[in-house]
């Protein structure tokens, strides 16, 4: 798999900073207005992308009130599937408009589509990345249709058996696309700390050769912070302008300044991360002549011998190094040394 490579005009990979996506889903609440304000919004929130939703309630599931399509408990008790998913669909006669409106801003615009007629759109729209949801690991043919865009490949493992993920792998890599990245996620709204399970991230990196990231659906930034740590190149969270607005993502989405925060965070410990060779940077070579080292500290007389009461180890770094000590002492000095002075080869014998 490629471990570099574009979404529109932006690289991500090993050596590039991690892509901070935010997703709009419902969060416009039908208010077209509102989809691009918090547009505007991730941009100022320091945001790489905004991530729409190409669906239709029909696309999803169908108008039945079955026990099956029936949601019990969490966010969206007593709502049908249906009824979930028309609240929560973004109109397509908006996204080519807030595409235009995130790519003015310098933000990269894409989207996850749900069927064969999604993914064409998004072709038409010209977007230059294909997420794939959890719950779609599975359908294989619309990610074959993806992946045949060849764009950018981004797959959502919530729900996913290791036998899914190699599945949607393989059928990537037979189309011929090898720019994949691998979520790292939970489907549950909001998500319990317990179960995010960060150690399987650089697992799924090491197991399958991809680029990796998260979607996290968990209240705050200490976990995707925590993930950036162990190499992320992608992070997604779901942007509101205040969860207090309500509408059917809202409990579990971050406001402006969270994600604010959550983006300079991740800068920070990708700052903190450096290179994995040992080094010394320059700031702690400088600091290295504050380590010990030896220095006479009492006047030493030419012929006198070096005892432990005349030289000892001491900061600064400007003498010959401690290890010397022992076999120093008993020397003599070829001339007067003067308390203060750091220890050299060529004044004793």
């Amino acid at each position: 798999m490629k471990k570099e490579f574009r979404i529109g005009k932006k690289l991500v990979g090993e050596n590039h900073p991690c892509f901070c996506v935010a997703e709009m889903s419902g969060n416009h609440l039908k208010d077209y207005g509102r989809a691009v304000e918090i547009i505007h919004a991730a941009k100022e929130a320091g945001a790489d992308a905004i991530k729409l939703q190409t669906y239709t309630a029909d696309s999803l599931s169908v108008d039945c009130d079955k026990e099956y399509f029936q949601n019990h408990g969490g966010l969206w008790d007593g709502m049908t599937e249906y009824e979930l998913y028309q609240e929560a669909s973004t109109p397509w006669e908006w996204q080519p408009k807030l595409k235009e409106v995130a790519e003015s801003l310098g933000l990269e615009c894409f989207s996850s589509p749900f069927d064969a007629a999604a993914v064409d759109f998004m072709r038409e729209c010209d977007m230059p990345a294909y997420k794939i949801a959890s719950y779609e690991i599975n359908d294989l043919p619309l990610i074959r249709r993806a992946a045949r865009m060849h764009k950018p490949v981004i797959l959502a493992t919530g729900v996913a058996h290791a036998e899914d993920i190699e599945r949607a792998l393989q059928a990537c890599q037979e189309e011929g696309n090898e720019e994949i990245i691998l979520l790292k996620c939970v489907s549950a709204y909001p998500t319990p700390y317990e179960d995010i399970n960060l150690r399987m991230i650089p697992t799924l990196a090491k197991t399958y050769g991809c680029l990796t990231g998260l979607s996290d659906h968990s209240m705050g930034s200490v976990v995707p912070v925590a993930a950036a740590a162990l190499g992320i190149r992608m992070v997604e969270k779901h942007l509101t302008l205040r969860r207090s607005d309500g509408g059917p993502d809202g409990a579990f989405s971050m406001e402006p300044e969270e994600f604010k925060e959550m983006v300079d965070q991740i800068r920070i410990v990708e700052k903190a991360l450096g290179e994995s060779s040992y080094k010394l940077t320059q700031k702690q070579e400088q600091e290295r002549k504050g380590s010990r080292s030896l220095f006479v500290v009492k006047d030493i007389r030419a012929g006198e011998v070096l005892t432990e009461d005349n030289v000892r180890s001491i900061r600064p770094y400007y003498g010959l190094h401690p290890m010397y000590y022992e076999k120093v002492l008993g020397k003599t000095a070829v001339c007067d040394i003067s308390l203060g002075t750091p220890l050299a080869w060529d004044l004793i014998r």
